[in-house]
């Protein structure tokens, strides 16, 4: 496929007649949309990309070729696009240059698509090289910008719309030769264009705008009466795309320059009342999107106040299903019905972090799309806790109109008034209390209600009160209300319904954190149930069973380790696990259920202990292997199978104890953990610290032959210059260092000034106490937390003066402590602050 001009330079290239045809027939072919082999034809076209000018011949398709229809040229530059973003750096200056120069008159093209396919090229050559690459860019822009073809104004404020949002910072930069930032030239354009008559120029200039709110380049902080003024002016454009536009413009605004919209903030909120009710569903949203922004900020709650009786309204209109909402379809889901690929969500692990019991809440409205629905619950929330029980007096009279309508029609009424229950039930709390005897009695019922979707929002609901559930059990009445929430849960677990199955099984892993102990009587209950709807569940579905089985084991710990209830819970479990192979991502949530069980059980564990152990290591080596030759090792690489294995060996570790010893020594986990250590995921990296000080407390002898390539791996962990992107990992492995050193403290001496020179940077950090304080006030009460007091304590006392400035979190930390084991800590701790006084 050699250029008839020899290579010569851009101008000189053409293509060959016969190299055209057949990319143009690969092109059509590949978009039939009843070519029978197109993995075949994607290949040839790759085989193509191997020749220095095959993106010649696209960039001319693209741009030139007559005869040739929209769509192939279309492809042709979209394809373009991939190959530049993948070869750039391979691809000769000449022909770079060709295809720059066939680009920038295609801003100017009759057709729409080309236009903005043309953008979307210049975009990616932007973020790839800059502007410095292509100097005539810039020049180009603005022509056809200050011309007065629509077609070449469209086609410029799209490719800058592009760069705007992909890298904004570029246009924002000193430009080697220019004598201002091309941002300067710009912006004052965009603005301009906030008058145009063509709605796509409106659009693509607000957007462009939009995002340098927050880089707040200097011409727009010295234009910012300009652009709010036309931020009004476009509050009532007829076109929702440019509303939707003013709507994040203002959201973005009141997040990080609240200051620029004081002077206009009453006239802001009065538009997004107005706008929260807008016909177009989008602007709605981006409306609504506005209240969660304005509480996240923090900004004053007086501002708002007077406004609540006419926004708290709009928001319960708003939280009822709508007639077209998909989730509706959804709910119709029959339980039997096996899942679909696409009906899985991606499910990512989360490392092992040693000392936090912080869990991110899940407790979404079991739907994954962001709708008007659940921004404006998510915005009660937020209002409630706020606000408080100021807002019962507007909310309540409509939520109990709302519970007490009548009739089938009426079920979206209803479903609405119990998340709006839900949505305040942890700001409103004060309010509620008194009534919430009541409250959950007329919940208990509706679990059982006719429609999918009131069964499922009532078990989220009683959910979000399932602390002050268990806090009941104290009194009969209390006990008895439990009893019945208990039930209930487990009673729609089995649903038949898959949506109602999800909210059931994720309401009841809420009430298990805060049940605990309270569970243990009703073990044998629980675990049939449980057991069962392992038995009856889809896949998805499944995923929840796990994660509800593993906060039960961590909820009632050893009272799970009896005979009887092992012989309910354990065989489906381990053959789900034999079933499953080492590669299929349905291991995930199972590996991290065992983990739980692991830790619950401890030394019950033993009997199923050695298969698991095995496997793990089994899986961390295969990963490993495919890795770097995954044919090989017959699997593709996923670094969450051996994050999940080293938790599980954590979770192993933490519940064998020295039992796990005799498994250690036979395998070769030593050497595969250092490996792990080293890896360059920092996930991975943080579990296996956290194995290793796992192993470092139960069976350190194991470590020995290597401990001081550990050592030295933990304390490279500890770089000052990189520790809040990886803050993580370097916490694990601080902690790792810690059991070594009480463990084998007289074999870590040759190591000691390695370690040490990397502890003296972090532990010299002016704000140290602060976080350390912060950290132990959040973990929870056992041996970690005393020997971390313990280390604390000891600073303090060598250098009491660098702590003054934290007596306050320190006091805090100590406050924090519910059970203190043992009574040398609490006097350490109390001379600790008697020192810092001195």
């Amino acid at each position: 496929m050699a250029s008839s001009g020899g290579g010569g330079g851009a101008a000189a290239w053409q293509p060959q007649e016969e190299g055209l045809r057949e990319i143009c027939g690969l092109l059509e072919q590949q978009m039939a949309p009843t070519s029978d082999d197109k993995s075949m034809i994607w290949q040839r076209l790759q085989h193509y990309s191997q020749f220095p000018d095959f993106n010649n011949y696209l960039a001319f398709i693209f741009a030139q070729a007559e005869g040739i229809s929209v769509e192939v040229r279309q492809a042709a530059g979209l394809l373009l696009k991939n190959n530049i973003r993948s070869a750039f750096k391979t691809t000769p200056p000449a022909n770079q240059q060709y295809m720059k120069s066939e680009l920038l008159p295609c801003m100017g093209a009759a057709d729409r698509q080309i236009r903005s396919t043309a953008g979307t090229i210049i975009s990616t050559f932007v973020q790839i090289e800059g502007i410095v690459g292509w100097p005539e860019l810039l020049h180009a822009l603005v022509k056809c910008l200050d011309s007065n073809d629509v077609n070449h104004m469209e086609g410029a404020m799209d490719a800058l719309s592009k760069i705007c949002e992909d890298v904004p910072q570029v246009l924002d930069s000193d430009i080697p030769g220019l004598s201002e930032r091309p941002i300067n030239a710009f912006l004052p354009r965009f603005l301009q264009l906030f008058q145009s008559p063509n709605t796509t120029l409106r659009k693509l200039s607000l957007s462009s705008v939009n995002e340098y709110i927050m880089l707040m380049p200097t011409v727009l902080y010295m234009s910012m009466d300009k652009y709010l003024q036309g931020l009004f002016v476009l509050a009532n454009d007829p076109a929702p795309e440019v509303r939707k536009l003013v709507c994040a413009a203002f959201v973005q605004l009141i997040e990080v320059r609240s200051a620029v919209l004081e002077p206009h903030l009453r006239n802001v909120i009065e538009y997004m009342l107005l706008v929260n009710k807008d016909s177009s569903d989008e602007v709605a949203l981006e409306a609504c999107e506005f209240w969660s922004a304005y509480c996240e900020a923090e900004l004053p709650p007086e501002n708002l106040r007077e406004f609540l009786p006419r926004l708290l309204p709009i928001l319960l209109s708003n939280i009822a299903y709508a007639d077209d909402d998909e989730s509706l379809l959804e709910a119709e889901e029959d339980g039997s019905e096996p899942d679909r690929d696409q009906d899985l969500k991606p499910r990512f692990h989360s490392s092992r972090f040693h000392g936090s019991e912080d869990v991110e809440d899940e407790d979404d409205d079991i739907v994954n799309v962001w709708n008007l629905r659940k921004c404006s619950a998510a915005a009660l929330d937020l209002l409630s806790n706020v606000f408080g029980d100021e807002i019962l007096p507007t909310l309540m009279p409509i939520v109990q109109a709302k519970l007490s309508a009548t009739g089938d029609e009426a079920w979206k009424d209803r479903e609405a008034a119990v998340l709006a229950l839900g949505a305040i039930g942890e700001g409103c709390i004060n309010g509620l209390y008194p009534h919430l005897s009541e409250i959950i009695a007329f919940l208990i019922p509706l679990l059982d209600d006719k429609f999918h979707l009131i069964r499922s929002i009532s078990c989220w609901t009683l959910s979000r009160f399932s602390k002050y559930i268990v806090q009941g059990t104290a009194h009969q009445e209390g006990h008895d209300q439990f009893e019945k929430v208990l039930l209930g849960l487990l009673r729609r677990i089995l649903d038949d319904n898959k949506r109602v199955q999800e909210a059931a099984c994720s309401a009841f892993a809420t009430l298990e954190e805060e049940a605990a102990e309270e569970l243990a009587p009703r073990l044998d209950i629980i675990l049939q149930h449980l057991m069962l709807a392992f038995g009856k569940y889809q896949r998805r579905n499944l995923r929840i069973v796990y994660d509800a089985i593993g906060t039960l084991a961590d909820a009632v710990g050893g009272e799970l380790n009896q005979p009887t209830y092992l012989e309910i819970l354990m065989p489906p479990l381990i053959a789900k696990w034999q079933q499953l192979s080492n590669s299929d991502k349905d291991l995930f949530p199972l590996l991290e259920c065992f983990t739980s069980i692991a830790q619950a059980l401890g030394t019950g564990f033993s009997q199923f202990a050695p298969p698991v152990y095995q496997r793990c290591i089994i899986i961390i080596q295969t990963q490993q292997l495919a890795k770097v030759d995954p044919v090989s090792a017959g699997a593709q690489y996923d670094k969450e199978f051996i994050v999940c294995c080293l938790d599980l060996l954590s979770g192993l570790a933490e519940g064998l104890g020295p039992g796990i010893e005799s498994l250690v020594s036979q395998s070769n986990l030593r050497d595969l953990l250092l490996q792990c250590c080293m890896d360059d995921a920092y996930d991975i990296r943080q579990s296996a610290f956290a194995l290793l000080g796992d192993l470092a407390r139960v069976c350190p002898v194991h470590l020995h032959p290597r401990l001081a390539e550990f050592l030295e791996t933990a304390a490279k962990q500890l770089n000052t210059l990189k520790l809040k992107e990886t803050a993580s990992v370097a916490n694990n492995a601080c902690w790792a260092i810690g059991e070594l050193a009480i463990k084998v403290h007289k074999d870590i001496s040759p190591c000691s000034l390695t370690v040490v020179s990397c502890l003296v940077p972090i532990l010299q950090h002016p704000e140290v106490y602060l976080i350390v304080c912060r950290l132990e006030t959040r973990i929870r009460d056992d041996i970690e937390k005393e020997e971390a007091f313990r280390g604390l304590c000891a600073v303090v006392r060598a250098n009491p003066s660098g702590a003054l400035n934290s007596l306050v979190f320190m006091c805090k930390a100590i406050a924090s402590w519910h059970e203190i084991r043992s009574e040398t800590y609490t006097i350490k701790s109390a001379r600790c602050c008697m020192a810092i006084n001195k």
